[in-house]
Parts: C-alpha cells; structure tokens; sequence
C-alpha cells in the first residue's frame, strides 16, 4: 500500500487559490487542502500523512490520513523522521518542492513528486468533477424540461 507523506504548506504555496487565502487565513487554507485531498484520495486506498509547520489550531477531521503539526520542530524534520522511521521506504510517495526534502526522500529510496505536479493533479480533478456536475445539471434541466412540457414543440 502506498503511503503519502505530502508537505502541507509547500502545497498550498503551488496552489493559488489556496496560496491567496493563506494570506488571509491559515487555517481556512489548510482546510480547504484537506478537502481538496479527500476528493482526490476517495477512491483510493492509499495511506496520507499530511505534515504543517507549528501548533494545531483547530482540528480538521481528515478520514484518509492524518494530519501531523511540527509544534516546536519544522514539518521537513517531521517528514525526514517519518521517513527514516519506516520500514517500507520504497512504498512511500513525498510530495514536497523543498530541495532538502526531495534529495532525502530519494536517497533513502522514496519516490517523490514535486508540489507544483501534485497541485496540477489536484486541479485536473478538480475540473473533471466539475465538468461531471454541469454535465448532470443539464440532464437534470432536460429532464425537467420533459416533465414539464417546456422546450420544442411547445407553445404555452
């Protein structure tokens, strides 16, 4: 089974939307990655640790994983000490853009993919997912439509 470690704000500094409302508020950021996650990871089986700098605030229930705060630490030294820790390190995936973590990561064998192509990947699911809903909102309005006798041949 794979196991995601992804280094949380490196992410959201890829991501625009996410990267424009740190500014205003973290913690609305570091939500709003923990939903985009859960839709990328839900037909997945597949193990995420989602590692932030500093204290936790307040919780976010995040079901694929969990989330780890550095506290006094930093999240890259969080990320290292899990990688060193495990016993599998070939089954880990590190998303980070930070120089340090990456030459880690696949010194020890990891496979790693930078933030800015896990953002895109995010994004492009993002899309998919939006095109699914219009698609269905207008079958839903065709639908309706039909019930209802508004549309071609129709002169009410």
């Amino acid at each position: 089974m794979k196991n995601y470690l992804i280094d949380g704000n490196n992410l959201i500094g890829k991501i625009k939307k996410l990267f424009n409302l740190q500014k205003k508020d973290g913690q609305a950021a570091r939500s709003t990655l923990v939903l985009m996650l859960e839709r990328n990871f839900e037909k997945n089986k597949q193990r995420v640790n989602l590692f932030f700098d500093g204290f936790e605030n307040e919780a976010i229930p995040f079901w694929p994983g969990r989330i780890i705060y550095s506290d006094k630490k930093t999240a890259d030294e969080e990320i290292k000490l899990m990688i060193e820790s495990s016993n599998s390190r070939r089954s880990l995936i590190v998303v980070s853009s930070d120089t340090e973590i990456i030459n880690f990561a696949k010194s020890c064998g990891c496979e790693v993919i930078s933030s800015e192509e896990f953002a895109k990947k995010l994004s492009s699911n993002k899309n998919v997912d939006e095109e699914k809903t219009k698609i269905q909102e207008i079958d839903n309005v065709e639908e309706f439509k039909k019930l209802f006798g508004v549309g071609k041949g129709n002169s009410k």
